[in-house]
């Protein structure tokens, strides 16, 4: 016999072979979404459910405004059918990174959020990114997924609709637990002051001061000047914890706390997810946790 014909016979045997084996009930590969940092991978999650695959460009524990994306952070956001990411200049790296995409849809999760600009000079008219500290800006960025999900996938619209209205009410409801744990604050302890002024969003939400070393965590520095601008606000505000965040060492903070006497609060969850708060739901009551304990001396 001819070796090319059975060296095609035994092809289509294989092919026959592989198809008949093949599980009569398998499911279609699912979409991909691809979110530049872990909290909207969790918020995006929660939207889709098992209908999707979600992926975070960045690790848990990530410092996220100064990121340096990798050739296999390319190769996945390539290969995903959608990115998310959040805006308002927070990814700076995102820019050039999307340059290097081809054809892949983005959707800008901070599309609808009034922004609340930074309070420096420095970043005159520049919007502070971290919205998400917000619950009530949460549910925008629920809306944004859901409605990008659903122009994805129109086949899991309903899914997509349901997830969506079930996650809502969740953040809903920590908006409201929130507000019961802060409340109870004594007025002259109403005071945040952390490494990055990443809580303007949640101090305005619930009746805060905000204080911080720098802006944006990009420019992370502790210079001497910062510090002693801290120090001179927490004396003469007789503010009684200063914080700072996971993703930034804490060296300037606990300097203040050494000058000023104040306590050395605890650690605040802002940009990053990490074992100690998996989901973005804890890291919003974990926030609101350490900061009555550390104000309130528990």
């Amino acid at each position: 016999m001819n070796k090319t014909l059975i060296l095609s016979s035994s092809l289509i045997a294989l092919t026959v072979l592989a198809v008949s084996t093949a599980p009569a009930n398998a499911q279609p590969k699912k979409k991909t979404v691809t979110t530049t940092f872990t909290i909207l991978a969790d918020m995006a999650r929660n939207v889709a459910g098992d209908q999707l695959t979600v992926t975070s460009i960045t690790k848990q524990g990530a410092e996220i405004h100064g990121y340096q994306p990798t050739p296999s952070d390319i190769v996945k956001a390539q290969q995903a059918d959608l990115v998310l990411y959040n805006g308002f200049n927070l990814e700076r790296w995102f820019e050039k990174f999307l340059g290097q995409l081809k054809k892949v849809p983005t959707v800008i999760l901070t599309s609808g959020v009034t922004p609340m600009n930074i309070a420096d000079a420095e970043y005159k008219g520049k919007p502070n990114p971290h919205a998400w500290m917000s619950p009530k800006n949460a549910l925008i960025y629920v809306e944004n997924i859901r409605k990008a999900f659903v122009k994805l996938e129109p086949a899991s619209a309903a899914t997509f609709n349901a997830n969506a209205k079930r996650y809502s009410a969740q953040i809903n409801a920590i908006d409201k637990a929130l507000k019961t744990k802060l409340s109870k604050l004594a007025v002259n302890s109403r005071a945040l002051v952390t490494c990055e002024g990443a809580f303007s969003y949640a101090a305005r939400d619930y009746g805060l001061k905000e204080y911080y070393l720098w802006a944006v965590n990009s420019d992370e520095q502790s210079t001497p000047r910062q510090i002693q601008k801290v120090i001179d606000t927490v004396r003469s505000n007789k503010i009684p914890a200063v914080f700072c965040e996971s993703t930034v060492e804490g060296d300037g903070m606990r300097q203040v706390a050494k000058e000023t006497g104040a306590r050395f609060g605890g650690t605040l969850f802002v940009d990053s997810l990490s074992p100690e708060v998996p989901t973005y739901l804890k890291l919003l009551d974990a926030f609101a946790s350490t900061v009555t304990a550390g104000l309130s001396g528990q």
